[in-house]
């Protein structure tokens, strides 16, 4: 691969990352709002996600999500269930396991914040073709496996 090629590439990076400081402002924004922090946005952002693919998120799998020990999510999970953003339900077929929903505020709440944000992105793809958003979304999907491989720096000792 020539220079101008792999600069081309290096740029795409750059604006990944741009892209990644945004839409990190926009959460921070929302966690200001709701009085919550970082992790506390990960989290209902990773059970959103699992309740999308029909998933209940059981808190050992939001430890994964989230990077973060047992006795931290149990924090985590008790401090949002007290501001009333989760709740705990028993699975029906194992009463043993107890997944993570999001409650009908926090949904209705991370609606009005990005519910617009949403939209104007819709509208935004409005002039690629199917062909070049597939293009897209492949890159995404690459790029997010990439980054999810990276491995988590450990703190020094």
């Amino acid at each position: 691969m020539d220079d101008e090629a792999t600069r081309a590439r290096q740029e795409l990076g750059l604006l990944l990352r741009r892209l990644n400081v945004e839409l990190d402002a926009v959460g921070q924004r929302f966690a200001d709002v709701h009085e919550l922090n970082r992790t506390d946005v990960r989290a209902l952002v990773a059970i959103m996600d699992a309740a999308r693919r029909g998933e209940a998120l059981t808190a050992g799998r939001l430890g994964e999500a989230v990077d973060l020990r047992s006795a931290s999510v149990t924090a985590l999970v008790d401090r949002l269930e007290r501001a009333g953003h989760v709740r705990r339900v028993r699975d029906p077929e194992d009463r043993r396991r107890v997944g993570l929903e999001m409650s009908e505020s926090a949904m209705a709440a991370g609606a009005e914040h990005f519910g617009g944000l949403a939209r104007d992105l819709v509208a935004a793809m409005e002039d690629y073709s199917d062909e070049e958003l597939a293009v897209v979304r492949r890159w995404l999907e690459d790029m997010t496996a990439v980054i999810t491989r990276h491995p988590r720096a450990e703190p020094p000792a």
